[in-house]
């Protein structure tokens, strides 16, 4: 699910224009509009909040420095989303060296090399854990995803991004955004597995 240009009252293409004809105000509204959805896809990523307010004000300050490079081609907030992990990835790196696959290396994975028998759960993980349990417990595995694999989940499982702004935002193609994605899926489900055992439905059935 994509956030629309026009919504309650807010029309992202006019701020755009306004601030890239100089209106200081209008760059804010845009920035009022969207903090809180950046910050939390960037301490998804980060998994530290002063990581993630760092992100946040970069990626902003850089879209406002760069603001004429802004063609008008995909929505304002893909683009803020693409600087706002790329400067995201740079604090990973920096923090822990970080040696995953880089967001730019393509991967060739097609469902039948990674499709594999996954355990079925033979409890109810709503009947054993709290609303809260459940969501530390996926929030936990999420974070144990490689950054690659992590940000593409987020983006498009969390923040609701199409495959197609998914892919734009990260400068990926979109069968590499489909076989990450499908990756992350895979593994979450593993992971999760080693908490659950339930037989036939699942209970994260988006998953």
């Amino acid at each position: 699910m994509s956030t629309p240009a026009t919504h309650n009252g807010f029309d992202e293409a006019s701020l755009v224009a306004r601030a890239k004809a100089g209106d200081a105000n209008a760059f804010s509204e845009l920035v009022r509009h969207y903090d809180r959805r950046v910050f939390r896809m960037a301490k998804q990523i980060t998994q530290n909040d002063d990581d993630a307010e760092d992100v946040l004000q970069e990626a902003f300050l850089k879209a406002y420095t760069h603001l004429d490079d802004f063609q008008g081609n995909s929505k304002f907030y893909t683009w803020i989303v693409r600087i706002a992990v790329n400067e995201a990835l740079m604090k990973l790196r920096k923090r822990r060296s970080d040696r995953s696959v880089p967001l730019d290396e393509p991967i060739d994975t097609g469902e039948d090399e990674v499709a594999r028998e996954i355990a079925v759960w033979d409890e109810n993980p709503e009947e054993t854990y709290s609303r809260e349990e459940l969501a530390e417990l996926l929030d936990e595995a999420i974070q144990s995803l490689k950054p690659a694999y992590r940000t593409v989940f987020i983006l498009r499982d969390i923040e609701e991004l199409s495959i197609e702004e998914t892919a734009e935002a990260l400068g990926l193609s979109i069968s590499a955004v489909k076989s990450r994605l499908l990756r992350a899926r895979l593994q979450l489900r593993e992971k999760l597995t080693r908490q659950f055992k339930r037989k036939g439905d699942d209970a994260f059935a988006y998953l």
